[in-house]
């Protein structure tokens, strides 16, 4: 979060959970990367592992 608050939730990831839960609205993560959202490449490897990108 940005100044301790987040702008727009658009999921979640939990890699502590076996197996690991993902959770993405990918409508908002597209809507966001087409407003010039960079996802790390962390992120950037799980959209893509999820098919949002």
């Amino acid at each position: 979060p940005r100044d301790g608050r987040f702008i727009e939730e658009i999921g979640y990831y939990n890699p502590m959970e076996e197996p690991s839960v993902v959770k993405v609205d990918p409508e908002k993560a597209k809507k966001w990367i087409a407003n010039g959202a960079q996802p790390t490449d962390t992120v950037k490897a799980l959209f893509k592992k999820h098919g949002v990108i």
